[in-house]
């Protein structure tokens, strides 16, 4: 069963580009309210940091919980699935090049139904069903999912992570708030001699706070001001996803993951 970018209807003409517009404007908005979301997020914890540098008044019991909650955090810190650079926000110029290579090569070349909407919309599901099978160790079953050469790391990296870690691995559709392609790439193979193979490289971003959906649920949404409050620090969490599809000539073929990272920007302050 293929879960990868293929879960929406084409939709062509003027709805089309209505629905496209309309997309735009959600993108914005939730960027806009994403980039508030980490400014408050980021200053609460720098304001947090000089405080406690400021001030040295604890005992040595205080320092002993310090140390235990330290050593707790590190225990808890979700190391890297793979050795690939850690993406948060987009980027204008690859977003420019993103639309030029989509618009004026994917689209008329190679995929006339290309539709990044729909890229956006299928990596979210994709995220889910590969990051839950990661978080229950069930390699064996990401096979057509992940591409076959980065299984064995995959497997290696789960095998010494905690089970408090790898649940941290697991992300609901519902509680991805915000995400983008942050880079597109086409890649011509001429190692086979009897045709030329193409590919197309989509690396996604996604960010997501977990128990999302259940606040939706009692009808609460993400608070502006939620830099501020310290029981979300540890919730919100950031995926990296690159896929691949080749592109042939009256041959449907699946996008799969080839390169994954999960990370939590609380961490990433922590070092």
């Amino acid at each position: 069963m293929n879960y990868a970018l293929s879960c929406i209807p084409k939709n062509k003409g003027i709805l089309s580009k209505s629905i496209n517009f309309l997309n735009n404007l959600s993108y914005h908005k939730e960027c806009f309210c994403s980039l508030i979301f980490y400014s408050h997020f980021f200053k609460n914890y720098r304001y947090g940091v000089q405080s406690n540098r400021k001030t040295n008044y604890s005992t040595q019991s205080d320092n002993q919980n310090s140390e235990k909650s330290e050593n707790q955090s590190n225990n808890d810190k979700l190391p890297p699935l793979m050795n690939f650079p850690k993406v948060i926000w987009p980027s204008l110029g690859k977003t420019i090049k993103n639309y030029i290579l989509t618009t004026f090569i994917i689209k008329p070349y190679l995929d006339n139904d290309f539709n990044m909407a729909e890229v956006v919309l299928g990596s979210k599901k994709a995220v889910d069903v590969v990051s839950n099978k990661l978080s229950l160790g069930e390699i064996k079953t990401l096979d057509g999912l992940v591409a076959s050469d980065i299984i064995p790391s995959l497997q290696a990296r789960l095998s010494i992570m905690s089970l408090a870690q790898r649940e941290q691995l697991s992300i609901s559709e519902r509680d991805i708030y915000f995400s983008f392609p942050y880079q597109v790439g086409i890649i011509f193979d001429d190692d086979d001699n009897s045709e030329q193979k193409r590919f197309v490289e989509i690396t996604m971003v996604h960010h997501s706070l977990k128990g999302l959906s259940a606040m939706r649920a009692r009808g609460e949404e993400i608070p502006m001001n939620i830099g501020l409050i310290p029981e979300y620090r540890d919730k919100i969490s950031i995926a990296n996803y690159r896929f691949i599809k080749e592109f042939k000539k009256g041959v449907e073929s699946d996008w799969t993951i080839n390169l994954m990272n999960h990370f939590r920007p609380s961490d990433e302050m922590d070092e």
